[in-house]
Formats: C-alpha cells, sequence, structure tokens
C-alpha cells in the first residue's frame, strides 16, 4: 500500500520503526520530511509537503510512542 502524505499515523508508524531511537519532539522538519520521502513504502508528491503536514506527522508519532 503506498503511503501519502495525508496518511499521517501510518507515517507516523513506520518512523517509529525506521527511527527508534529518534525523539519526534527533537527532529526539525527539513529532516523529518526527508525521513518521510525515504520511507520505502512512501509514494506522493514531494512538493505536496508543508509545515502543516510535517506538524501532523511529529505530533502522530510523539502520539504513537506514547502508546
Amino acid at each position: 500500500m503506498a503511503i501519502k502524505w495525508t496518511d499521517t499515523l501510518d507515517i507516523a508508524i513506520a518512523l517509529d520503526e525506521t527511527y527508534p531511537d529518534a525523539d519526534p519532539r527533537h527532529v526539525n522538519f527539513v529532516d523529518l520530511r526527508n525521513w518521510v520521502l525515504a520511507l520505502p513504502d512512501f509514494a506522493d508528491d514531494p512538493a505536496h509537503s508543508g509545515e502543516k503536514i510535517l506538524e501532523a506527522i511529529q505530533m502522530a508519532w510523539l502520539e504513537e510512542r506514547e502508546e
């Protein structure tokens, strides 16, 4: 299944599995964007990312970590 920018929970889960030692609170948006683009199942237009989407991904990642 291809992941798109709007699949924030799926992205958060994939990031948590790929970067288990990263602290989502301290990942800057440039790195976060690059990490999302590098996910094997990610297939969306890189230009469609923005601060709001990256913020939503970061929040979903934090929530995923807390569970």
